[in-house]
Formats: C-alpha cells, sequence, structure tokens
C-alpha cells in the first residue's frame, strides 16, 4: 500500500513540476497577442522596439525566471499590468527562456 501511494505522489509530484515550467509555444501566443505593442517579441521582429526586445531580456542574466515571473505578477509602469494567470507567467517565461542563446 505504501509503495502504490509513493508511487502516486512521485506522478503527481512530477506532473505539478512539469506544469510549473510552462509552455514556451503557449508563451510566444501570449506575447503575440499582449506584448507586441512595445516588445520584439520574436526574433524575426514581430513586434514594436519601444522596450527591450524579448531577445534581450531573455539573455540578460540579472532577470532570472523567479524576478521575471514576480514582474509579471506585479508589474510597474510603464508596463501595463496585464493580469496574466500564474500559467499564463509560466508560459511567457518559458517562451522567454528558449530565447536564451546557447553557450
Amino acid at each position: 500500500m505504501r509503495m502504490i501511494l509513493f508511487v502516486v505522489a512521485a506522478v503527481l509530484w512530477g506532473a505539478s513540476a512539469a506544469e510549473a515550467q510552462g509552455d514556451p509555444r503557449s508563451g510566444r501566443v501570449i506575447a503575440r497577442s499582449w506584448c507586441t505593442g512595445c516588445h520584439l517579441v520574436e526574433p524575426a521582429g514581430l513586434g514594436s522596439d519601444t522596450a527591450p526586445p524579448f531577445a534581450v531580456i531573455a539573455n540578460d542574466p540579472a532577470r532570472t525566471p523567479p524576478r521575471l515571473k514576480r514582474w509579471l505578477a506585479n508589474p510597474h509602469p510603464p508596463m501595463p499590468n496585464l493580469k496574466l494567470t500564474p500559467r499564463e507567467i509560466d508560459d511567457v517565461v518559458a517562451y522567454l527562456e528558449s530565447l536564451k542563446k546557447k553557450k
């Protein structure tokens, strides 16, 4: 019985950990919808350049995933509060992470 509970707990924990990482494809869709008015959200140049491009944000070592998540949850002007859900925030951060240059 304990073994079954352990296996179920491990599977559930693994699923929640995977969900917490976010989906970069979904994050890209969200960014295209909400962020292109101010940011270049894709390397191909979709969006505006009034705010830092997503590639620059992604490759700034000071902008860690936890810091980006806090910022998106409670942004300060001039960035509008988009009222993203925690899942949407995870997805956008996952998309940003996908833009990091490989070392």
